[in-house]
């Protein structure tokens, strides 16, 4: 039986969290992902390892693949025997070819599943601050296509019935024929004074908004590029009282995150959340040890010992991975108290149903040693270790001279990662980046060898770098660069306080 299927689904505005359940289903799913330019790349990180990617963009007048050659390919894969998801910006039927794909599915007799996306003409106004209805302004709302060729002999859109007999005009990727639009709307009878906006990127953090009348928008978007949508109506008026997306706090601001590839996406989430564009710059990854045998000698031997220390989140899942490898389970645990340093790595040993028995209030090595103090006697007791390569010798030093038995193993590497985004160099020069942050001495080291320390030291007049706690900053200052924030408590939600205390100190000497 074939299991041959094509979903075409609507990939939304832009804002990848804007996608619908079910879209979000048929990319998990798919075996091939045929996309687009306006589909956020960060929706295909969900698809299985192995799902093929296809981009079929059209940008521009630079098109990848022309339609007949898009729909030559979803009938070729789908003949394979394979699940093909066709990703569309936005919903697949409103301006997006979705239909033409279809037809040409059901003339192939390939079945096929439309699921719809929010469309741009709704989206993109609301995360500008504009409702498209609103009972005082208008009833009524249209949704034009702005491709429309302005020398061709007769135009397809009846301009004298849509300027005024529709309250809100919604059009789509009509930049480069604005000077046209706006034209026939007030040559059919639209007031030159009514409000019209245009936004760029809509509902991602690198939205523009620009707002005008029929009579001088043209001149205030002579540098805005696409993708643009431009909204005409009375109900852009409103913008003011609902901007609730662009008066984010961090909005407008761009933000480098160096944690390492699997950590940085909780950290880049809460900075979105406050409206920040979030570069992921992994300086770090984290590898096994160049040995197992200490870490497999100490499980095998784990009821000797009277403590485990747990560092760091990644020593946890280091260490109960390794546990579980070795046929083990917590059980094996028994009987031993645990110490974790910050709030991240005891929600990481919750999670394995043990409670910690102690927990510094600083996220400290020197922290850790006052705290096991109060808790224990140290003298005779045995403490495991399980951390990175190139962790502190000060925790396993002071526990050895107020008479503890300390094991120090390496659990895990801390190793450079090979970035992916080099022309984050250019984003520095040019200006276009507000913050570098750094979780770790790592991040800063391995950051500076990356980019290079003579490009580094001529951007600290407009680059402010951002840091997790004292050890890390630290290391910054030695290699040369200046933290301008500081995290008052060392956690990731600390450093995200802390920037967002600086972005607030800043609004207030602007204004």
């Amino acid at each position: 039986m074939k299991r041959n299927l094509v979903y075409l689904v609507g990939a939304g505005p832009g804002d990848p969290r804007l996608i619908t359940v079910k879209g979000l289903e048929c990319i998990k799913k798919a075996d091939v992902i045929i996309y687009d330019y306006l589909v956020n790349a960060d929706l295909l990180k969900v698809a299985k390892p192995d799902a093929e990617f296809i981009y079929v963009g059209k940008q521009g007048g630079a098109h990848t693949m022309e339609q007949d050659d898009i729909n030559n390919l979803i009938v070729k894969k789908a003949m394979e025997d394979k699940i093909v998801t066709r990703l569309k910006g936005g919903d697949p039927y409103i301006f997006g070819r979705g239909g033409e794909e279809a037809i040409v599915l059901y003339e192939n007799h390939i079945p096929f599943e439309v699921v719809p996306g929010i469309t741009a003409a709704i989206a993109t106004p609301s995360y500008a601050g504009i409702p498209v209805t609103h009972r005082d302004f208008t009833s009524t709302f249209g949704l034009i296509t702005g491709h429309e060729d302005p020398t061709k002999d007769e135009s397809s859109i009846d301009w004298s019935k849509i300027s005024t007999g529709i309250g809100t005009l919604a059009f789509y990727m009509g930049i480069k024929n604005l000077p046209y639009i706006t034209e026939q709307l007030m040559k059919h009878g639209r007031s030159k004074d009514t409000p019209v906006a245009v936004i760029r990127w809509g509902t991602t953090t690198q939205q523009k908004t620009v707002i005008g009348t029929l009579s001088t928008i043209v001149e205030k978007t002579r540098e805005i590029k696409p993708p643009a949508i431009t909204i005409v109506g009375e109900v852009v008026k409103l913008r003011d009282q609902l901007n609730w997306f662009e008066s984010k706090p961090l909005f407008g601001k761009t933000i480098v995150v160096t944690r390492s590839r699997e950590q940085a996406s909780e950290f880049a989430d809460k900075l979105c959340e406050y409206g920040a564009r979030v570069i992921e710059f992994p300086t770090i990854e984290i590898a096994k040890p160049d040995t197992i045998q200490p870490l497999d000698a100490a499980i095998n031997s784990i009821q000797s010992y009277d403590w485990l220390v747990f560092t760091s989140i990644n020593g946890v899942d280091a260490f109960f991975q390794r546990l579980f490898e070795l046929g083990k389970d917590i059980r094996d645990l028994k009987g031993l108290k645990v110490c974790a340093i910050g709030p991240a790595t005891e929600d990481g040993i919750k999670k394995y149903y043990l409670r910690v028995n102690c927990r510094p209030p600083k996220f400290v090595a020197e922290s850790v040693v006052e705290e096991l103090k109060k808790v224990t006697t140290i003298k005779g007791e045995r403490f495991l270790l399980p951390r990175a390569d190139i962790a502190r010798s000060f925790l396993p030093d002071e526990l050895q001279k107020l008479g503890g038995k300390v094991t120090d193993l390496v659990a895990y590497k801390t190793i450079m990662a090979q970035p992916r985004n080099m022309n984050l160099v250019d984003k520095l020069r040019n200006g276009e980046v507000d913050i570098v942050t750094f979780t770790s001495s790592s991040t800063v080291r391995n950051f500076v060898e990356i980019i290079g320390k003579e490009n580094l030291l001529a951007l600290n007049s407009h680059v402010q770098y951002a840091s997790i706690g004292p050890i890390t900053t630290q290391t910054a200052e030695e290699m040369g660069l200046h933290i301008a924030i500081k995290a008052d408590e060392y956690t990731i939600p600390g450093l995200v306080s802390a920037i967002l205390e600086n972005a607030a100190a800043s609004s207030a000497e602007e204004s």
